[in-house]
């Protein structure tokens, strides 16, 4: 997956991942307080202009998980009142477990369009991105598990 990293484009928002890392020196006295000034110097402080979202993409994730956690929500609330309706004011008695069934499964599907509205919303500032979000979705996975295993890697 190295050869995608400089085939795509940096994300507006994503700091610059090529940095060098500082070369290792031979161990010398620990009282040295110029060499610490130069270290934390060396470590590139971003702004918080430079690590956030920019407006347009942010608008677009909370639209995207309004309508991917709002829709399974709203039908999960729904079905209870449904249930209590039919069961005080006509003869159909649902079983239980069969109502809780139903909402744990419209309320974990709620929960789920919350991480798909987010990662199906496309990152790019000019790209609006698909209705359904599956390309942008697969895209977007890919760069989270890249992330995820440099982090592992460098923890090793």
């Amino acid at each position: 997956m190295s050869g995608e990293e400089s085939e795509r484009s940096p994300l507006p928002f994503e700091p610059n991942k090529k940095r060098q890392k500082p070369a290792k020196t031979q161990s010398k006295p620990a009282a040295q307080p110029q060499e610490s000034a130069k270290q934390t110097e060396r470590k590139p402080s971003y702004t918080k202009k430079e690590m956030a979202i920019p407006q347009v993409i942010s608008q677009r994730m909370i639209r995207r998980v309004a309508v991917f956690c709002g829709v399974p929500t709203a039908l999960g609330i729904s079905a209870l009142v449904v249930s209590y309706l039919l069961a005080i004011y006509s003869d159909i008695q649902l079983p239980p477990i069969a109502v809780l069934l139903v909402n744990m499964g419209l309320f974990g599907l709620g929960v789920l369009g919350i991480t798909y509205g987010v990662l199906s919303a496309s990152w790019d500032e000019e790209k609006v991105g698909s209705l359904l979000g599956l390309g942008e979705f697969n895209t977007n996975w890919g760069r989270m598990v890249e992330v995820w295993r440099e982090t592992r890697q460098k923890n090793l």
